[in-house]
């Protein structure tokens, strides 16, 4: 365990931008550079402005995260003068290197000017000096295949972090919705029943008692209250980053008969039946119904054959309904959403009931019942 906790902090320091660039241009001098001193010292010279060249290169490679364009440039200019000089035939490591910081680092329209001119100048640094080798060839595969490595190799990081960021979110928004349904079930509870008991407290009163049954119609008034207030902000809780709550949509159940044509233009054939005295609903009410509604036709389509869908919506004295029944033949290997949670998640907030599953003679059944508040 110690050495592979030693090995992982080995591993962490390399991975370190300087450290990883220092690094690589000492592994990659020092054999040169052992070698050219082991030829100099036997009296074989020839070989020292080609590694003196390639040196050179990578002592400039200690910037090319930073300064990738100037980089390039300056090994760009160090391979022109020993081609110039026909000290060396062709480009080396560094050259590459240099080519693949410049498609790493900077994207856009700076990676495709970079790259034209570097094509430019090595095809016609290789022509002048060395006519007729085709010298164009070998500039356009190194300075292609290096810029476009380092492409892919920027696209891959975006999308890791894309991907990172994503999964981020998704944590963040899931620990919302957890805090939501915490919140509703310990404070929402405990809300009830203190109003539920200063009612009742409030209904054994004598008639005499007005001063004490003022005080407990205020603190019913004050628990109303802050039910609403509660619900409101697990609204917000439960809100996506890229949604806003249902509050910024103008959705409800006066939208309903929108809902039923475009279900209709969807293919679902549907119907809208509504009883009772239509009232204001809450707002948290209000886009419940039409959520439930919506969740339960999309489903529909999703996951049955051959269906039509019919939907009641009754008004009460101290609640409403909502009611969604389709007659179709469920889809084999359909997978499983996350709509009905959703469904029950609403339906809990506003303190209501629902109700889901197949219907004995076929079909599919949604029913939620959500009291409405009196004052």
């Amino acid at each position: 365990m110690r050495v592979a906790r030693a090995f992982m902090k080995i591993v962490r320091f390399l991975r370190r931008p300087q450290v990883f660039d220092r690094a690589l241009v000492i592994v990659l001098a020092a054999p040169m550079l052992i070698g050219t001193i082991a030829l100099v010292l036997r009296g074989q010279t020839g070989t020292v402005p080609g590694s003196a060249h390639y040196l050179l290169g990578l002592a400039l490679l200690l910037m090319r995260r930073r300064r990738p364009i100037l980089t390039a440039a300056l090994v760009a200019v160090t391979d022109v003068v020993f081609l110039a000089t026909q000290t060396v035939a062709m480009t080396n490591l560094p050259t590459i290197i240099a080519l693949y910081s410049v498609g790493r680092y900077t994207s856009g329209r700076t990676t495709a000017i970079a790259s034209g001119a570097a094509f430019a100048v090595y095809a016609t640094a290789q022509e002048l000096s060395w006519p007729g080798s085709g010298g164009w060839v070998a500039a356009l595969f190194t300075v292609g295949m290096s810029v476009g490595v380092g492409q892919l190799v920027l696209l891959r990081a975006e999308l890791n972090d894309r991907n990172r960021r994503e999964v981020a979110d998704a944590a963040v928004r899931a620990e919302r919705r957890r805090i939501a349904r915490e919140l509703h079930d310990v404070v929402a509870h405990h809300i009830t029943v203190i109003n539920a008991l200063v009612g009742g407290a409030r209904a054994t009163l004598p008639p005499e008692q007005e001063v004490t049954r003022s005080a407990l119609e205020s603190a019913e008034q004050t628990a109303r209250q802050a039910m609403s207030e509660m619900r409101r902000l697990l609204d917000v809780l439960r809100a996506d980053g890229n949604e806003g709550p249902d509050a910024a949509t103008g959705v409800g159940a006066e939208r309903l008969p929108e809902l039923i044509k475009e279900a209709a233009s969807a293919g679902l054939p549907a119907s809208l039946t509504v009883t009772g005295e239509p009232v204001g609903l809450p707002a948290a009410v209000d886009h419940a119904v039409y959520r439930i509604v919506q969740e339960a036709l999309t489903n529909t389509r999703k996951h049955a054959v051959s269906a039509r869908a019919s939907v009641r919506l009754a008004y009460g004295p101290a609640a409403v309904e909502v009611e969604v029944l389709d007659d179709g033949l469920a889809k084999a290997g359909g997978t499983p959403g996350f709509g009905l949670g959703g469904m029950a998640e609403r339906v809990a907030l506003c303190g209501g009931q629902l109700s889901t599953g197949p219907r004995p003679d076929g079909g599919f059944r949604v029913h939620a019942r959500i009291p409405l508040e009196t004052r």
